[in-house]
């Protein structure tokens, strides 16, 4: 845990599935906060527990080394973000898929030694893969494969869905303004910012504001996002990645090809939950812009920014959907 003192604001934090989890509050308004922080990224470490991919004594290793043999039986809420999780597959066509870790393993990114599959390793993990092979029982309360090697990972929503948690948590405690965030691609942010954080043109406190950073430029950012009882989530293929022949493979695969994604360079999603955002940046970054800005129009509470390469010059090419001046802004837009 590491706390420190920044101005107006509170920082605690915990490192948890391969992140930096932190609360950030302000100790004007909630005196006990290091305390009810503490007592919240206990959560993270549990869920972690839970939920890793990688520990064949979790809930997701055991379901993915039993359900294609029998059904296993679930917790409610594991149950609920497994059929969340598939909803959103259907969704989203198919771009968005939990199953999809056969693929992620052929092309090396599990053990991270990024490798071009052969054709035969490619087929024999696309065979693997597709949440209509998933069958959930919500009267028994099970998950089944319908065919074997099949395996799931809640990577692309965990963060998201700790940090909602972690949130309720903070407001059963009684604290009602904090920003949390879990690698800095992961946030959630409630109630308002510390007066020093609000818009130079409020002199009372505004929305938590985030740095989106420019994916093409490092170190630099592209502009602020400005969140009030929101989430946000980034995706971006360049997080991790490998070079092959002079040509760049990124870890976004598309379930329905079984090869990386490319022409988009991060996606940036708010949504109502931390888990929500999480989901939609990786699956809207498989969509594309186009499918993706149709599925804005209709769901309005999702807001998107997704730089992709440049098609009438210039560095890079906007697309913004959901969103206005109060939401987000663009530097130098």
């Amino acid at each position: 845990m590491d706390q420190k003192d920044s101005n107006t604001l509170i920082h605690v934090s915990r490192r948890a599935m391969a992140s930096e989890f932190e609360v950030c509050f302000s100790p004007e308004r909630c005196g006990d906060g290091v305390d009810f922080a503490l007592e919240s990224l206990d959560l993270v470490e549990t869920l972690e527990e839970q939920l890793s991919f990688f520990q064949p004594a979790s809930q997701i290793g055991k379901i993915n080394c039993l359900a294609a043999h029998e059904p296993v039986e679930v917790e409610p809420w594991l149950f609920d973000l497994l059929r969340s999780a598939t909803e959103l597959c259907r969704e989203t066509q198919g771009a968005y898929d939990i199953t999809s870790s056969p693929l992620w393993e052929a092309w090396g990114f599990a053990r991270r030694d990024g490798k071009i599959p052969s054709d035969a390793q490619l087929a024999e993990a696309r065979r693997c893969v597709g949440s209509q092979f998933v069958e959930l029982d919500p009267q028994q309360r099970t998950i089944r494969f319908c065919k074997p090697g099949m395996k799931i990972n809640l990577g692309s929503i965990g963060k998201g869905y700790a940090l909602d948690i972690c949130g309720e948590r903070l407001v059963a405690l009684g604290m009602t303004d904090y920003l949390l965030h879990g690698g800095q691609s992961s946030v959630l942010a409630r109630g308002v910012s510390a007066p020093d954080s609000a818009p130079r043109h409020d002199t009372a406190p505004g929305p938590w504001e985030v740095g989106i950073r420019h994916p093409r430029q490092p170190g630099h950012r592209l502009g602020v996002a400005r969140l009030r009882n929101r989430g946000l989530g980034t995706s971006g293929g360049r997080f991790q990645s490998f070079r092959h022949r002079g040509r760049r493979y990124g870890h976004i695969l598309d379930p329905r090809s079984g090869w990386p994604v490319e022409g988009v360079f991060s996606t940036t999603v708010l949504a109502p939950t931390a888990a929500l955002a999480d989901a939609l940046s990786t699956a809207f970054h498989v969509m594309g812009p186009r499918q993706s800005l149709e599925y804005c129009r209709s769901h309005p509470e999702i807001g998107l920014v997704m730089v992709c390469p440049a098609t009438k010059g210039g560095d890079v090419e906007l697309h913004v959907a959901g969103l206005d001046d109060k939401d987000v802004v663009i530097d130098g837009g």
